[in-house]
């Protein structure tokens, strides 16, 4: 199987072959055409098995019908919310969501703590439809109103197990209430 196989947006398949991919690991090849479908998806594989790209490809693709070129803050509100355990791993996802969006009008950004929050603030109030973050900043975030978070279409919770093991019980609690009660979500990680 190849990647073209699977469905996705001729801007993400050229992004894809442009890294140099071709055929989908296991866990792609068993996960995106679930989350093209809109089902929510529990996912476990390895470490270096590209998970990340099992769910920001199709998320991506979904989200292209709503991709656009305006300058106006309000037509990129966030849609997608990726929640990582660390600043590493949300800065990784990050990435990987930049790389496999260049041919896509999607913006995105990262927020996390231990660093000055006024960019963060910035990159916000100009408007992103993917936004990764730690639980606790984007709770600094939501505290300080410079986030909402009433449009998001789409929660991931990469590596979900750790953010259990680490206490992130309550934040994720508190995050979940402020998101609207129908959305596709998906719970990727190593272990469960």
């Amino acid at each position: 199987m190849e990647f073209k196989e699977l469905g996705l947006a001729e801007e993400l398949l050229r992004a894809i072959a442009e890294e140099g991919y071709v055929e989908p690991t296991p866990i792609q090849a068993k996960a995106i055409p679930h989350v093209l479908l809109g089902k929510d998806v529990m996912g476990a594989a390895q470490t270096g098995t590209g998970k990340t790209a099992s769910f920001t490809l199709p998320l991506l693709h979904r989200m292209k019908a709503h991709a656009s070129t305006s300058t106006s803050p309000a037509r990129h509100p966030v849609r997608a919310l990726i929640l990582t355990p660390t600043r590493e791993l949300a800065v990784q996802v990050w990435e990987s969501v930049r790389t496999y969006s260049r041919h896509l009008p999607i913006r995105s950004t990262v927020v996390y703590g231990g660093v000055d929050i006024r960019p963060q603030i910035t990159d916000l109030r100009a408007g992103v439809e993917v936004l990764v973050a730690t639980p606790g900043r984007l709770l600094d975030h939501v505290q300080q109103k410079t986030v909402l978070l009433n449009q998001v279409e789409f929660l991931v919770l990469d590596e979900a197990d750790r953010m259990l093991d680490m206490g992130f019980i309550p934040d994720i609690k508190r995050i979940l209430a402020l998101l609207p009660a129908r959305r596709q979500s998906l719970l990727f990680s190593a272990t469960f």
